[in-house]
């Protein structure tokens, strides 16, 4: 299984087995992660499930697509070159290792 790691508000990391398919935000969800919202349930709607990708794993994601991209555009912290809805973000075995940082608000 590969291994996710959540980077919370407080600097605490937590480290956790996700199941291939899965999408980041369902892995944070299913293990009470706390900081991802993600309040439309994972329909690319809210932008609640915002999240820092590690810059080592920007360029292993597909980019985002349209409606990601727009959605980007509005969330609560500041959108960086690593920020992506964790709802798009399916895990595969080459994503072992991912780090990803929870912003300090969603809403």
């Amino acid at each position: 299984m590969p291994t996710i790691t959540y980077i919370l508000k407080d600097g605490s990391a937590r480290s956790i087995d996700a199941r291939t398919g899965a999408s980041v935000m369902e892995t944070a969800i299913h293990h009470n992660v706390r900081g991802i919202d993600a309040e439309c349930g994972g329909s690319c709607s809210c932008a609640t499930c915002h999240v820092y990708v590690a810059d080592d794993f920007i360029d292993r994601l597909p980019p985002p697509d349209d409606m990601e991209d727009e959605l980007l555009d509005g969330v609560a912290s500041e959108r960086l070159p690593g920020s992506r809805l964790s709802c798009q973000l399916t895990v595969t075995p080459e994503l072992d290792g991912l780090t990803v940082r929870v912003p300090e608000t969603q809403v």
